[in-house]
């Protein structure tokens, strides 16, 4: 059995478990062989990282369901990590490409201040293990507002996924 956990003060905490969220614009990349097209650098995705501990010495399965406020909308995803060593300083992301956040913004100009709150529920086995939020708020603050799934994406579903293989928990693949 695991016991993984993310305290009530998520954001910052003294065991370093947090939730951070971050405007971020896609890589660029430079290869040959084909038209290169470059990337809108004004286009911002919502990048939201999750530091955790694991007290197992070895997980095999945990999933982490994201809620996003967006201009009272609750943008939810969830991704499953496979092979969760022990220990502190483990890490999940998801994130939330431009045209989403474009979208519940009302086609503004997204800042960091368009995202009111992040939760994430940590899950094993169907069972809810720990659950935190960004900003201090009641439990499943989430739950009554309207929930839009499908737009948040994992490292897997984006132009990072080449990028910082060793920072992230691996993601099971789907079927698997």
């Amino acid at each position: 059995m695991c016991c993984l956990t993310l305290p009530a003060r998520a954001q910052t905490t003294a065991a370093g478990t947090k939730i951070t969220k971050n405007l971020i614009t896609a890589p660029q990349f430079t290869y040959t062989g084909a038209q290169q097209y470059a990337a809108n650098q004004r286009e911002m995705w919502l990048e939201v990282e999750v530091e955790f501990t694991s007290t197992a010495e070895f997980t095999d399965d945990v999933t982490f369901k994201y809620f996003i406020s967006v201009n009272g909308n609750i943008l939810t995803g969830e991704v499953t990590h496979m092979n969760v060593l022990g220990g502190k300083g483990n890490h999940s992301v998801m994130y939330v490409p431009p045209k989403a956040l474009e979208r519940f913004n009302g086609n503004r100009p997204v800042t960091s201040n368009a995202v009111q709150n992040i939760a994430v529920q940590i899950v094993q086995q169907g069972t809810v293990k720990d659950e935190a939020s960004f900003a201090r708020a009641a439990a499943r603050w989430y739950a009554a507002l309207p929930q839009v799934p499908g737009l948040l994406l994992n490292k897997n579903e984006t132009p990072f996924a080449p990028l910082y293989w060793d920072r992230y928990e691996q993601i099971k693949p789907p079927g698997h």
